[in-house]
């Protein structure tokens, strides 16, 4: 097999419509397209010819003989999934080309967030010519969370951004960095300056679990935390008391998986990446020693994805094991088969004494938090499956608690969005509600503050290319106002592309002499000093 897709993709159909023999799949129109974790390459019919690997912008594909120890059970995956869906129809694909005619003239265009979300949004746009793009982010830095939310252990995951450095070399691309909407500029002086504004701000906070002992020191924010061990400016001096033999962490998605990891790993490891230094010098003075995720439902509803499975079973001095299996789970039964065998490969492993260890724990719910003014324990009861006649799959208490000690809790049952001012927002969904990506003709979401916190970093590629299609729908049609030539002003020194290599060169230099890939700097006035080899611009 030559090559194999290695982790959760975009699934914008890239890398199928570059392929010439058509030996990727599910394709666009078949089943599980749009819903697939990942892709899979046919290992009968690909010719080695590579042109996946280019078309890929998240960097997914690799050639068989340049798999990891780690990434070898894809190739299982991989056969597996052709002998459940041969796709005797291979024949070749031709697609019409994205490139669409505009309106003569240029198109101005605001993008607020650069995380993957807005840079995916300006790429689409800067595919057609006479397109301008403004992205403005409130950090001297870009790239969001591929940059401060992406686990320090998986280096692979953040070649992502080499395709946005391909982005910010385009003509007409620019950056406002360091500069936050809402308070150095306002939506108006954008609707001004600019034809129209993509709002790409992501979901900042985290949802509450609402149960008693929840504000108690010990209890600790899933998104903070990995803000924290990422040297995110906002949170890097932040302290945690690693202090306690086991810590639990709620929830079982991939930020779950990535803060147990990272919570349980060798620190010496840990300093061969760009993990912060703060956090580095916390983990190795840490006495954990058990992480344990807790999952309200089963096996089979798990949130995380099976390529962060995968990673967590690969892992060489931890023990990974899993606790609460139904009686009745059958793997073959199930929506997730292969989710659920490896799950249950990692249930039969015995334990090595002396390893740390990281259990995941099913059909188990919090209650409570236990404790006077610090955590030192978790009440949790178990739980029973119930399927509503929608189909539904339901986790209710059954009343029978017990007790986990433990002097550190993470929440990490997901991310929320919080309100743009100027924008309507639903507070049910913490999203700014739309249309294809557009709010009203000028005014565009993408990303998280679109959608909901759902999908992974390749899933805002194709996010993004709906909501810049509304946006050509209204150029096209005439919707969008002029913008008021002469700029906009702001009380604060926007850093530019090249500001931001700067800040990238020496982070980079520093890490070299570590033999790390970076050092982060971490804070606001760290960066702008780094940005300072090169004169500060708009633009």
């Amino acid at each position: 097999m030559p090559y194999v897709v290695t982790r959760s993709c975009c699934a914008d159909a890239s890398c199928v419509l570059a392929c010439p023999v058509n030996c990727i799949h599910p394709a666009p129109g078949e089943p599980g397209f749009a819903t697939a974790e990942m892709l899979y390459v046919d290992p009968l019919t690909c010719v080695d010819c590579g042109a996946c690997t280019t078309a890929c912008p998240v960097d997914a594909l690799k050639p068989h003989t340049a798999l990891s120890g780690a990434e070898l059970p894809f190739l299982e995956l991989n056969a597996s999934y052709y002998k459940e869906n041969p796709h005797d129809d291979r024949a070749p694909m031709y697609v019409v080309p994205r490139r669409r005619a505009l309106p003569p003239g240029e198109l101005s265009v605001a993008v607020v967030g650069a995380g993957p979300a807005g840079l995916f949004a300006a790429d689409e746009l800067l595919r057609h010519p006479g397109v301008r793009v403004t992205v403005h982010d409130r950090l001297p830095t870009p790239y969001g969370l591929a940059r401060a939310g992406v686990a320090p252990d998986h280096q692979d995951t953040q070649q992502v951004t080499k395709f946005f450095r391909t982005i910010e070399a385009q003509p007409g691309f620019s950056y406002r960095l360091g500069v936050e909407v809402g308070t150095h500029l306002t939506h108006t002086d954008l609707l001004r300056e600019h034809h129209a504004v993509i709002y790409a701000v992501g979901a900042a906070t985290d949802k509450r679990l609402g149960i008693e002992g929840e504000d108690l020191r010990g209890s600790v924010s899933a998104t903070d935390f990995v803000a924290w061990y990422n040297g995110h400016p906002d949170r890097a001096h932040d302290e945690y008391d690693l202090d306690t033999e086991r810590a639990v962490v709620i929830g079982n998605g991939n930020v779950a998986l990535d803060v147990a990891r990272i919570l349980a790993a060798d620190p010496e490891t840990l300093a061969r990446t760009d993990i912060s230094d703060r956090a580095l010098a916390a983990l190795r003075g840490s006495r954990i020693r058990e992480v344990v995720l807790l999952g309200r439902r089963g096996p089979a509803q798990a949130a995380f994805t099976l390529p962060e499975l995968l990673a967590l079973s690969a892992l060489k001095d931890v023990d990974v094991g899993v606790e609460g299996w139904p009686d009745d789970l059958d793997p073959t039964a199930t929506a997730a088969p292969e989710k659920v065998r490896i799950l249950s490969q990692l249930a039969a492993r015995e334990p090595v004494e002396g390893r740390r260890r990281i259990v995941l724990r099913f059909l188990t719910s919090p209650v409570r938090f236990l404790g006077d003014t610090s955590v030192r324990a978790l009440e949790v009861t178990a739980t029973a499956l119930r399927t509503d006649a929608d189909g539904t799959v339901r986790a209710v208490p059954t009343g029978d608690t017990r007790t986990v000690e433990t002097g550190l809790v993470l929440r990490s049952v997901g991310y929320r969005a919080r309100p743009v001012p100027g924008l309507p927002f639903d507070e049910d969904s913490a999203t700014v509600p739309h249309e294809g990506g557009r709010v009203g003709p000028g005014v565009y979401v993408a990303g998280w503050i679109k959608r909901g916190p759902t999908g992974f970093i390749g899933t805002n590629k194709t996010c993004a290319h709906e909501t810049v299609e509304s946006l050509l729908d209204d150029f096209a049609a005439g919707r969008l106002a002029q913008p008021v030539r002469g700029g906009v002003s702001t009380t604060k020194e926007a850093l530019g592309v090249e500001a931001w290599r700067a800040i990238d060169r020496a982070e980079r230099a520093a890490g070299e002499a570590q033999g790390r890939p970076r050092v982060k700097f971490t804070d606001t006035e760290s960066l702008r000093r780094a940005a300072e080899a090169v004169p500060a611009a708009h633009g």
